[in-house]
């Protein structure tokens, strides 16, 4: 209450003062942006602000529920040589939005909550940026199809999956032709039991604040799909469970548990799924030094029989174009990365990644990801692809799409990468979708769930009614 009542007697000054920085900003050409949300998925913006992308813009603000991850982000900022952002309380969003009167709002808060911050954003004027997934439950997601509508404009949801170079280069493979036109595609995606495990000690474990592993996670996925495709799904079919993260599994591997956290654990030198919190300091300093003011734990454990999200997904979804996606998702695998493969008139698109990735925001180092492409023609011979290949988190897509958000000056893309509101829809709408299908055991239509939703702007793809070339003879002439 204390903190509180300081931050408001210091409000008719910081008003004051946001008025003159908002009037040097535009004199110098920078753009103004917010935040909601601060925690760990937040960074990646804030460093593009501070650092590549300060001549294009300024984190003037930032709220959240955790008044000490705002004050852990003023000094990073002042570390980085910037001002440091004013900060204000998750209750005062519509105060910074009027007092900071900024270009755009970045949404970086957990999933369910999206809705609430870009719905009003969007009301007051401002572009939205959001990160993935654009929300969680259908209603949600009409919610900010009719803002969109109403206030005329579109909001960027970030799928750095699609700019990732190897993945850039697969869908330009897929648009020359090669392969013809794609009838199915089978993609498969497995998680680790360093970072799958994560998901399960985090708020991402509370379906009602996540939507599952079907929307946070597959999200990327879905809309990897739809944009390799320039497609629409129409129907989901999909089953689910959870096996693994399980108070019986615990038991199985010899564990008394489950318990509350990793870090009061009675049973840390016996548990290999042990998280030690207190030894990365980013996530130290994000949450264990904070957890006071909010009460949440980031090393729940992953036993815990209140999880309600599944570990082992499978779904069919049927495209507007005809094609047939049959995807997996597994939370507890002894690998991480993927493999998709497209079914084509003239042949077959074969791509893999085996990342090596640990804890979401960890400080540890990491090994390249290994990624191969290869085409294999209808009856001819298979031929491997040097996979494009990019620095950077996310495969390299990080800085090309930060890029393509900060950057006015950034070259026009003929891949169509960037997703608005329709591309955002119409991902989060398949694991929407696959969850009810999992409730109820029914396949669900897309369009059952949400109405005016619109067809993003996708590059042309070869479609299923050109003519295509005989393949050769099998048998000798």
């Amino acid at each position: 209450m204390q903190r509180r009542d300081v931050m408001k007697g210091l409000a008719a000054g910081a008003a004051a003062a946001s008025m003159v920085d908002a009037v040097n900003a535009a004199k110098a050409g920078r753009k103004r942006y917010v935040q909601v949300g601060v925690g760990s998925r937040a960074r990646m913006y804030q460093q593009a602000l501070w650092g590549p992308h300060k001549a294009h813009g300024e984190l003037v603000a930032a709220c959240d529920v955790n008044p000490g991850r705002l004050d852990y982000l003023g000094k990073r900022a002042i570390e980085a040589g910037a001002k440091a952002p004013k900060p204000y309380l998750a209750a005062d969003f519509d105060r910074m939005l009027a007092e900071q009167k900024p270009d755009a709002v970045i949404v970086t808060v957990p999933d369910a909550y999206h809705v609430d911050y870009i719905v009003r954003a969007l009301d007051a004027g401002c572009d939205v940026i959001t990160e993935k997934p654009m929300t969680t439950h259908a209603d949600k997601a009409q919610r900010i199809l009719d803002a969109v509508k109403r206030n005329n404009r579109h909001i960027r949801v970030t799928f750095n999956y699609r700019y990732s170079p190897f993945r850039s280069q697969v869908k330009e493979l897929l648009m020359s032709g090669e392969i013809g036109d794609v009838l199915s595609v089978d993609f498969h995606w497995l998680l680790n039991t360093v970072h799958g495990a994560d998901y399960f000690r985090r708020w991402h474990s509370n379906k009602a604040i996540s939507g599952g592993l079907m929307v946070h996670k597959a999200t990327h996925h879905f809309d990897l799909v739809n944009w390799w495709l320039s497609d629409m799904p129409v129907t989901v079919n999909a089953v689910g469970k959870r096996e693994f993260y399980t108070p019986a599994m615990a038991r199985r591997f010899g564990l008394e548990g489950p318990h509350q956290r990793c870090h009061t654990c009675p049973e840390k030198a016996k548990c290999s799924f042990y998280f030690n919190l207190a030894a990365d300091p980013g996530l130290k300093a994000l949450f264990l030094d904070n957890e006071k003011y909010d009460g949440y734990f980031r090393d729940q454990c992953v036993w815990r029989p209140e999880i309600s999200i599944e570990d082992t997904m499978n779904v069919i979804v049927g495209y507007s174009g005809g094609t047939t996606l049959s995807y997996s998702l597994n939370a507890f695998n002894a690998w991480e990365g993927y493999h998709v493969a497209f079914n084509g008139t003239k042949g077959r698109l074969e791509h893999s990644v085996v990342e090596q990735g640990g804890v979401a925001g960890s400080a540890s180092l990491r090994d390249e990801d290994r990624i191969t492409t290869r085409i294999v023609p209808m009856r001819g011979e298979p031929r491997d692809i040097e996979p494009a290949t990019g620095a950077g988190g996310h495969g390299g897509g990080d800085g090309v799409m930060l890029a393509d958000i900060f950057d006015p000056a950034a070259p026009r893309d003929s891949l169509l990468r960037a997703a608005d509101e329709r591309g955002g829809a119409a991902s989060c709408l398949i694991g929407i979708a696959a969850d009810k299908c999992f409730e109820t055991g029914q396949p669900v239509r897309i369009d059952s769930l949400v109405t005016g939703l619109d067809w993003p702007d996708l590059p042309k793809m070869p479609n299923h009614k050109d003519s295509v070339p005989m393949p050769p003879r099998t048998d000798p002439a």
